[in-house]
Parts: C-alpha cells; structure tokens; sequence
C-alpha cells in the first residue's frame, strides 16, 4: 500500500506547494483562474493528445470497464435526481456535483497505482479513455450550454466539440492511434514538454484555492457536498464490486481493478472545469479535497478484502 499513499503524498505536496503561493501573494489573486485557463486550454489537450495517440486500442473494452462505467453512470445518475428533484439544484452545479461524485482523478493518481499496485497500466488507460472521450465531452456540453444565453440552435449545438480543446485533442489523438502511423519524436516533443505541465498546473491551481477553504464549514454547499463525497469514496467502488462480483462474474484480478479504479478521488479537473465555467468552484474544490483525503482508507480496504 505504499504506492497508493505515495501517490497521495505526492499529489498534496503539490497542492501544499500551491497553498503557500498563494498565501504569499507571489502570483497575484487571480493565477488560480488563468493556471486553470492554461491547464483546460493547452497543458491538457496537449498531454491528452500524446497519451491517446500512443494507446492501444485493441485492448479498451474490457470487464473491468464495463463495471467503472456502470457504476459510473449509476453514481452520477443519484447525485442528479437527489440534486435536481430533491433539492431544486440548478443545472451547472448539478453538473459539477455529478463530476465529483463520478469522475475519477484517472491521469495523475490513477496512472502510477495502476502501475504499482495492479502492476499494469494498460489497466487505467481504458477508463482514461472512457472520461476523457464520452463523460468529460457530455458534461463539458452541458456546461457549456448552461453558461450561455437562449435557446441553442442545431448550428450551436454540431459545433460545441469544436470549440472545446480537450474534445478536439483527444478526438485528434485517437485518430492518430488508429491510424498507426507512428508520428517522429521531434513532432511529439513540444506536445510532451507542454503537456508534462497538465498535472502539476492543475495541483498548483488546486492549492491555491485552499486559503480561507473550510472543507467541513456548514453551508449552502454542504449537503451537495457531502453527497458528492460519499458517492464518490464508498458508493462507486462498492457499486462496482456487486456490479463486477454478481452480474459480470469478473475473476479476482479484474474485480479488483474495476474497484479500485472506481475508489479514484474525484479528480482536479472537476476543479478545473469549475473555474472555466465560473461555476460552482468552493463545492468542486472542496469535493476533490475530501474525497483525495479519504480515498486511501477505501483502497486500503479493497486490498485487504480482493487480494
């Protein structure tokens, strides 16, 4: 379980290393907005577009997806009913409390946990791949609708992929994947040294959100918040254990993939998205900080009972 804190560890350095930034004013107030603006505008797309171009696509569908995205599906589709019909919650911050509750930090915690703890990488790429192509683009749509004015024509609608960068890279990506041209080393590199700033710009941006944040503050945020978190750390994997052990039948090694993969914590670009859109950022920082806090226990609690 080393890997699994390590990887943690890591990742609140990071974010510690953002929070004394910003306490000491050494980039202004609003550097939090425009490394958020850079992470969702060029690093992403950027690091998107070199992972998927190399990816294997013979081996995506697999048990073990097929459970994260039931359960996916499943834990977003709560979080929604509960906010909109119980609590009247507008659609922006529906959207952003679904992605906390659903969308898991796959890139930067996912990527070494599925290397040293289910020792094969190829594990997470799926589920990556599931994020970034089919729920990032529905969720990106749905804010991008609610942040604008009107009715959207068909026009407006055909067009939205088009102007989100992330889509466009990762459609660009995986084009190049199957192709199976292989592009030269010196085409990729600036992609990669751009790109190698995706996640740290993200634990940056993250960290210097933290000064005056207070997580367990009572609010108009809490119950959303609170929610988002539970499905998010003991919901979704639980979901995918039943799920994977009852219905798919999934050997030991898959079903532990498909829950520890689903005990991800809600990952930064939920935070990211929040600030692009000016929606909802305290309920996304907050969601991404608590459940990155108690997501070990669920992991650790996977690893004891699976393997």
């Amino acid at each position: 379980m080393g890997a699994v804190l390590g990887g943690f560890a890591a990742i609140w350095v990071i974010a510690t290393l953002g929070y004394l930034l910003a306490r000491g004013r050494v980039l202004g107030e609003h550097a939090p907005a425009v490394l958020g603006r850079l992470v969702f505008f060029v690093a992403t797309p950027a690091l998107l577009f070199v992972t998927l171009s190399r990816t294997s696509l013979d081996r995506i569908v697999t048990g073990a997806l097929l459970v994260f995205v039931a359960g996916t599906v499943l834990v977003a589709l709560i979080y929604t009913l509960i906010a909109r019909l119980v609590w009247r919650r507008g659609t922006g911050r529906t959207t952003i409390g679904a992605l906390g509750a659903s969308y898991v930090n796959a890139a930067n915690l996912g990527l070494p946990i599925a290397a040293y703890v289910l020792g094969d990488v190829s594990l997470v790429v799926p589920v990556l791949l599931f994020q970034v192509l089919l729920a990032a683009p529905f969720a990106l749509t749905v804010l991008d609708l609610a942040s604008g004015q009107g009715r959207p024509s068909l026009t407006s609608l055909a067009l939205l992929p088009a102007r989100n960068p992330i889509m466009v890279a990762s459609a660009a990506g995986i084009a190049v994947a199957a192709s199976g041209w292989t592009p030269p080393a010196l085409l990729l590199e600036p992609f990669e040294l751009v790109g190698a700033a995706a996640v740290p710009a993200a634990l940056l941006a993250f960290g210097m959100s933290l000064p005056g944040a207070r997580p367990l503050l009572p609010g108009p945020d809490a119950p959303d918040r609170y929610l988002a978190v539970a499905l998010k750390v003991i919901v979704q994997p639980l979901l995918a254990y039943l799920i994977g052990r009852f219905l798919f039948r999934l050997d030991d090694a898959a079903l532990f993939a498909a829950v520890v993969t689903s005990a991800l914590p809600a990952a930064q670009n939920v935070f990211v998205f929040a600030l692009r859109y000016r929606e909802s950022e305290t309920l996304a920082r907050d969601v991404v900080m608590l459940s990155t806090l108690a997501s070990p226990l669920t992991m650790i609690v996977a690893a004891v009972f699976l393997t």
